[in-house]
């Protein structure tokens, strides 16, 4: 990488921030444009339980990806959090110190991607009744 195109790129980095301030705009994360167009801070205030989901579901997810938001915003009225993702990966474990209670995958035997692709209604929908089945055994526990 040479010297001039690391000015040009800084020089264009300049020029951007030069046009924000001028247009009064500013720069916001993805996640709170989402939310706050969906008024999800008052939706989530009323609910029970929160479900998010994600193709994948693993320690990147802590980084400013959708269940995270979500779950920041449902933690902050104490509400349980499950995250339903398309897989997850062996360091899944960290997302439960950032706000999501439970994940689940849908994927519940090997297959290849494209088996995961056709079957992905089904396989949301028995994951979904498991997790229902869950509440349920909970509350007979209670």
């Amino acid at each position: 990488m040479s010297m001039c195109w690391i000015w040009q790129a800084a020089e264009r980095l300049a020029a951007w921030g030069g046009v924000i301030r001028v247009c009064g705009a500013q720069l916001r994360r993805g996640i709170e444009i989402v939310t706050d167009a969906l008024h999800l801070e008052e939706r989530l205030a009323d609910a029970d339980l929160v479900i998010t989901g994600e193709g994948r579901i693993d320690s990147q997810t802590i980084h400013g990806k959708v269940p995270i938001g979500v779950a920041n915003i449902a933690k902050r009225h104490n509400k349980p959090v499950i995250g339903i993702a398309g897989s997850l990966t062996a360091d899944v474990g960290v997302v439960h110190e950032h706000g999501l209670d439970a994940v689940f995958s849908v994927i519940y035997t090997i297959c290849t991607l494209e088996e995961a692709l056709d079957n992905a209604a089904e396989n949301v929908r028995m994951t979904a009744r498991n997790v229902a089945a869950m509440l349920k055994i909970g509350q007979l526990l209670r």
